[in-house]
């Protein structure tokens, strides 16, 4: 996202500070949700659901971005932040074990962010998360500090990873 910056400065200055301001938020966001998900395995409505208000101006900043209203991009923001969700929420329904209700809830805001640039973002994203996850997992096991069973917290994957894709050329 940050590649993005010059070409919004000198397109649409407005829709650069809208975007500047939400990625300010995303890093406070993302460090306050990785320390409590470590600590105590949870990520707290509070942080997370105003994190939903708080990507509001990246929709207003991706139907400015160009100088002229662009309604794809604004259904690529909401449509990122809803299929990204929906897939969450799939596989908690699946294994109710596997994933807690707050990664359903943090994906949905991880969308948003990650629809803004692209759909390609929004899979490079998930998919890291997930990899990271899935390699700390397999560390634990091979260290004997965890088995297949050990709940590991896993906002922080989907946070570093979202973070990662936000690095990514659009």
């Amino acid at each position: 996202m940050t590649h993005r910056l010059p070409e919004l400065w000198l397109t649409a200055p407005a829709a650069f500070w809208l975007v500047a301001a939400c990625l300010a938020y995303f890093v406070w966001m993302a460090a306050r949700l990785t320390v409590i998900d470590i600590r105590s395995h949870l990520l707290p409505n509070r942080i997370v659901m105003p994190s939903y208000w708080a990507a509001v101006p990246l929709t207003v900043a991706a139907a400015i971005g160009g100088g002229a209203l662009d309604m794809g991009a604004v259904v690529r923001v909401l449509g990122g932040g809803a299929v990204l969700w929906l897939v969450y929420f799939v596989l908690r329904v699946i294994y109710p074990a596997g994933m807690g209700f707050g990664d359903v809830k943090l994906a949905g805001v991880l969308g948003l962010y990650l629809g803004y640039l692209s759909w390609e973002h929004l899979l490079w994203g998930t998919a890291a998360a997930f990899l990271l996850g899935g390699l700390f997992g397999l560390a634990l096991i091979v260290l004997r500090r965890g088995t297949g069973k050990t709940a590991i917290p896993f906002g922080p994957f989907m946070l570093v990873g979202a973070g990662l894709a936000l690095l990514l050329p659009a």
